[in-house]
């Protein structure tokens, strides 16, 4: 198989977000404004009294991946959950939504975690907007030798393939944890973007005949010139990471703020839907979520209970 080169490499420094969030951004920043169709990548450190409170998208998905603690989200359609450790959110923008995104914690601690932003087909922008949770119990886990894990959330990896539609815009998302010494590899099909973030841990390529180690905290952005990408362990520290691949748009990215569109006027006209309640924004007119003030113990009891055990999923879960 042919291996990707290196394109790029960001750093993610900490930066403030929402209500007194944190957040480590190596896409949406100065030196990658997108990566098509990639809009926005987020690692995420929430204190329990933080958030992100009411706000609208449009023309966008968005990905979220709780890694520890609880993410609370409700929206204006009137759907509300919560993600636990390993859990997932795909959530379509589409035409237009205002939702909430609250932390919980039991101990007190900082909730942690992933948001991806990808850009929907320019055909798909003005779709109606749709949830899709994906519980830890559904996301295949491969081990192709006793050094490598793979959570296979979206796409295929030594064989194992993943639930299917849970995006409009094709992609494919994987979170590999790898001991020291320990060998990687994933095919990335030829007409996808693919980029890799490691969360914790030392990752060395080889880029151009040269061996380069990185270490955590920084996105890896590929050429789009091989068939996949591979890497070993450095150190002695386990290595967290995800590779994230989607296919290429053909179409502008303009961005702004929470609305992500294809033209100037498409966010004059995001900005007067939102604010005058009108085309996909109608059900924002009035509507507070609960969520949106914090999360107590009662409250986060409530939503879990409706979300969680009337399906009879258990509260708790490893990720």
């Amino acid at each position: 198989m042919s291996w990707r080169s290196i394109s790029k490499i960001i750093y993610a420094a900490q930066r403030a977000e929402g209500a007194g969030a944190s957040v480590r951004r190596s896409i949406g920043v100065l030196g990658m404004r997108n990566f098509t169709p990639f809009v926005m990548l987020d690692h995420f450190n929430v204190a329990p009294d933080a958030g992100f409170p009411d706000h609208p998208h449009r023309g966008q998905e968005t990905i979220t991946l709780v890694m520890k603690n609880y993410m609370l989200h409700e929206d204006f359609t009137g759907k509300s959950g919560v993600l636990r450790p390993g859990d997932l959110q795909f959530m379509t923008a589409g035409k237009g939504i205002v939702h909430s995104e609250m932390p919980y914690s039991e101990d007190g601690t900082n909730v942690e975690g992933m948001q991806l932003w990808v850009d929907l087909p320019k055909e798909l922008k003005d779709t109606a907007p749709r949830y899709r949770d994906l519980r830890a119990e559904e996301i295949p886990v491969v081990r192709p030798n006793d050094k490598v894990e793979v959570k296979v959330i979206s796409g295929k990896s030594y064989g194992v393939e993943s639930v299917k539609d849970l995006a409009y815009t094709p992609m494919d998302y994987y979170w590999f944890t790898v001991l020291p010494g320990g060998e990687f590899q994933q095919e990335v099909d030829i007409s996808y973007n693919a980029f890799i973030y490691i969360i914790e841990g030392k990752i060395e390529f080889e880029n151009n005949g040269k061996k380069e180690i990185i270490e955590e905290h920084n996105s890896i952005f590929f050429e789009r010139n091989g068939k996949g990408v591979k890497g070993i362990i450095r150190g002695d520290k386990t290595a967290n990471f995800v590779i994230i691949a989607g296919k290429a748009l053909d179409q502008p990215i303009i961005q702004y703020g929470p609305f992500v569109v294809t033209s100037k006027t498409g966010v004059h006209n995001a900005l007067f839907d939102f604010q005058t309640y009108s085309n996909g924004f109608e059900n924002a007119k009035n509507w507070q979520s609960e969520i949106a003030t914090g999360v107590n113990k009662n409250l986060f009891d409530e939503k879990a209970n409706e979300s969680l055990i009337r399906h009879g999923i258990p509260l708790k879960s490893k990720p």
